[in-house]
């Protein structure tokens, strides 16, 4: 890669009082034109990389993937609603990233997070390569299912309480003790 490396985002930040009153179906175009932004800063580089397909369909605690096998990039709608500066400043940059390392000749066989990756954010979209977030994923992946074993509290999510109240065992990784359910958190329902 022979982009100079930068020390601020090459990408122009958004102004936090402007994502601020952004209803869902703005704040969505608005990813969109950052997406496009950020692919065509990649063709600068890499003019064969083909557009990403984009969708907000991504949950639990992950921000954002490159899915390969999709075609695209998925946002986590629940975490970029409630940061979205950020969202829009570092994991719209991290996955495109990806996209564009993948793309590359030997793109399948480079580590997901390594020092193509790292180039890619530091040089061209002059970003530090941070590889997690640190946005509150409570809303984003509850887990209000309360877990007990002998020497810690567990919490589930629906999907494994659900599993586990069907018979699946899980047991402590620490105690090896089978986990017992003990309640739901005040945002959860029991059972």
């Amino acid at each position: 890669m022979t982009t100079p490396s930068s020390s601020a985002p090459v990408l122009p930040t958004p102004a936090p009082e402007e994502l601020e009153p952004l209803d869902a179906a703005a704040l969505q175009a608005c990813l969109h034109r950052r997406v496009e932004a950020a692919w065509q800063l990649c063709r600068e580089v890499h003019p064969a990389l083909p557009r990403p397909k984009v969708w907000l369909d991504l949950r639990g605690k992950s921000a954002g993937q490159a899915h390969f096998g999709r075609g695209g990039l998925r946002f986590n709608a629940q975490l970029f609603a409630e940061n979205r500066q950020a969202f829009l400043v570092e994991v719209v940059p991290h996955e495109m990233a990806h996209w564009l390392v993948w793309h590359l000749d030997e793109g399948p066989r480079l580590r997901p997070h390594g020092h193509e990756w790292k180039t890619v954010m530091r040089q061209l979209f002059g970003l530090s390569p941070s590889t997690t977030h640190r946005f509150d994923v409570a809303r984003a992946s509850p887990a209000p299912y309360r877990y007990a074993c002998g020497c810690q509290a567990h919490f589930f999510s629906l999907r494994r309480h659900r599993r586990a109240m069907r018979g699946q065992a899980y047991r402590c990784r620490q105690c090896a003790e089978t986990l017992v359910y003990q309640s739901a958190q005040a945002f959860g329902k029991s059972q």
